[in-house]
């Protein structure tokens, strides 16, 4: 009988045997699923149309000559202008960026990932003991993709939308039509974030235009987009803020969306664990560099942040054990500088210790 909880398009084929992987999906392929990208795109191009014609147009008063024109208004209206493009303009690149940049996915034809089913592998133990894993099944086994039949890595998960394993996977966005994992995090974090800028500037600045529609020779449709485009900024403001903060909250915790459920929901009924923290948090500072890039100069610009594979996470035991291996290495070299030290210099050491007068020891003895 097949599982209720499985979808039909995966209770229809069986498992994929680890010899036999399944075939990518393409990515884009069903068409159906650009409808709330559609939405969402139209929903900006109202709102920025509303927020130009209605608010900034006016303000501008290009239909008035020079010496009619309210220059301080006009002025206001220009620097408004400029950075309601500015914002929206970096908005928009990153929307096409979390749309269109692939999250991570496992890669093909590695022995250190691919799943022989049983209990073998490819790959040496010096590639295994690199991969420091810090999630494992209860049994100590390491994780594996049924449907991709791969070696998952740490916080890497099967998105069943896209059909395939994705690194650190945040969730599946049906916004942008693909999941917010490893590669396009920080778009989509740099996404909401001039997003709630933009929404809270319109809805700050067209509180002007709102005061103006009082009149009672404003004409209707004036009157109305004004008011639906203050409404619907203020709605999405506060909604996505709400998410922006939460989103602000993981990073600084440094978790995803999944892990965050994970400890704070977990499914049958177990009990919800003890706030412990995360493995992979290195401070606000640390954990803001992991995703928004090692440069704090290009954290609000949306380039490749250039902060690893996805693969491998340092966390607070890795950075010990190399500190530990810095200080050995430390150590080596020192006993080997003492190691090396001239014969006459170990016997003057010798002599120095066991009964020359002049040494610390022998004139406390006087």
């Amino acid at each position: 009988m097949a599982d209720p909880r499985i979808p039909r398009e995966y209770s229809q084929q069986q498992s994929p045997t680890p010899a036999n992987p399944p075939e990518k999906p393409p990515r884009f392929g069903e068409r159906a699923k650009f409808l709330p990208v559609a939405f969402l795109v139209s929903t900006m191009v109202l709102l920025y149309t509303v927020y130009m014609t209605f608010h900034i147009m006016p303000m501008l008063q290009n239909d008035l000559p020079a010496n009619q024109q309210d220059h301080e208004r006009r002025h206001r209206g220009v620097l408004q202008m400029l950075f309601f493009h500015l914002v929206t303009g970096m908005m928009s690149i990153c929307y096409v960026r979390s749309i269109l940049e692939h999250p991570g996915e496992i890669p093909d034809n590695d022995p250190v990932w691919a799943y022989t089913g049983d209990g073998r592998t490819h790959a040496d133990s010096n590639q295994l003991a690199s991969i420091n894993l810090q999630e494992m099944k209860k049994s100590g086994d390491r994780r594996h993709c049924k449907w991709c039949g791969k070696y998952k890595p740490d916080r890497c998960h099967h998105c069943r939308v896209c059909r395939t394993c994705i690194l650190k996977m945040d969730h599946h966005c049906p916004w942008i039509y693909n999941c917010v994992g490893f590669y396009n995090y920080k778009y989509f974090f740099l996404l909401l974030f001039y997003g709630v800028i933009d929404l809270h500037f319109i809805a700050f600045t067209m509180t002007e235009s709102v005061i103006g529609t009082w009149d009672l020779n404003t004409p209707f449709a004036t009157m109305f987009f004004v008011l639906f485009g203050e409404t619907l900024s203020i709605f999405l403001g506060i909604l996505i803020s709400a998410f922006f903060i939460f989103h602000i909250w993981l990073l600084m915790r440094a978790m995803t969306t999944i892990e965050f459920c994970e400890k704070k929901m977990p499914k049958g009924g177990k009990e919800v664990a003890a706030d412990v923290g995360s493995v992979y948090d290195l401070g606000p500072f640390g954990n803001m560099r992991g995703i928004l890039g090692q440069n704090p100069l290009t954290w609000l610009i949306p380039i490749e942040p250039g902060i690893g594979d996805g693969l491998n996470y340092v966390t607070a035991e890795t950075r010990l054990t190399k500190d530990m291996e810095a200080g050995k290495g430390i150590r080596k070299k020192t006993h080997q500088k003492v190691q090396r030290m001239p014969a006459g210099g170990r016997d003057q050491a010798t002599n120095y210790s066991a009964g020359d007068s002049s040494s610390p020891r022998a004139a406390n003895r006087f």
